[in-house]
């Protein structure tokens, strides 16, 4: 059905005179981002309604809303990386990977970046191209980098000493004055509550240049796993060595030591690890 609507958004938009200059695939992220316009519309009537969020039927309905965003975000990825794949030979996917390089992911981006394509060399793909470097120095399937800083008491502490252990733990990089990283926080609260009985362990390494709201942070937030940092904000020693351009990222290593995925998000964090600890 969707190459079918695709197909006839592709025939209304080209002529045969234009065909080279139009990007027949515009009409249909257009209609991707009506669709979103729409759900965030009712987002918003929901909330001049209830501002609060206190009414059981307003939660109920923002639950749906945001799982109707999350399809139609997952849709909309799915139909950029068929664009991508479609045109291998020309210059039209350039903007595409560009306006979308977070979130294809390591895998997709990884795709997307094929060498062999006739627009690898485009200098638009420089910043892409430095992500998916980053990517590979987290990506799954490799050892965990050591990392050697101070922890809250300005005690030296080592990654190692908890990672490698016999245990799944998650790296998770953050930060006090991140906004995406407080708003996240609360899944890997709910995360190491679940887990931690079964050894699930989590390690925070802190982005900051001011310990005060570091520490200030950590107790707001609730955060009662061990915390590391050298204070040195985005000249951070994680940011060369995990390939850190942008927090909150993670990634999630095994006993052994080895990391097994990487940018676990939200909801995408718990459902791993229920796949890990099975329940």
């Amino acid at each position: 059905m969707k190459k079918l609507i695709i197909s006839a958004l592709i025939a209304v938009t080209m002529t045969a005179q234009a065909q080279t200059t139009i990007d027949p695939y515009q009409p249909m992220m257009d209609a991707f981002d009506k669709q979103a316009e729409r759900i965030m519309s009712e987002f918003k009537a929901i909330q001049e309604k209830d501002p609060k969020g206190e009414l059981p039927e307003s939660k109920e309905k923002a639950r749906i809303l945001s799982e109707r965003l999350d399809s139609l975000g997952e849709a909309q990825i799915e139909f950029v990386r068929e664009v991508i794949r479609d045109n291998k030979n020309s210059d039209l996917p350039v903007k595409y990977i560009k306006d979308a390089m977070y979130q294809l992911g390591y895998e997709g981006l990884k795709e997307a970046l094929d060498p062999k394509a006739s627009y690898y060399r485009n200098p638009e793909l420089d910043i892409p191209k430095k992500l998916l470097a980053g990517y590979e120095k987290r990506r799954p399937g490799i050892q965990f980098h050591e990392l050697t800083m101070n922890d809250v008491n300005d005690q030296e502490v080592k990654l190692s000493q908890w990672v490698g252990k016999g245990n799944y733990v998650l790296v998770d990089f953050w930060a006090s004055w991140c906004g995406p990283c407080r708003r996240e926080m609360p899944y890997v609260i709910a995360a190491y509550e679940r887990y931690q009985s079964k050894g699930f362990n989590v390690v925070g390494v802190s982005f900051d240049q001011r310990k005060s709201a570091w520490v200030a942070a950590i107790q707001q937030m609730g955060m009662k796993w061990q915390q590391m940092s050298d204070l040195k904000g985005w000249k951070c020693a994680a940011a060369d060595l995990y390939g850190i351009s942008s927090i909150p990222s993670n990634v999630l290593v095994d006993p052994t030591g080895k990391i097994v995925a990487m940018d676990l998000r939200g909801k995408n964090l718990l459902s791993k690890l229920r796949e890990i600890y099975g329940e």
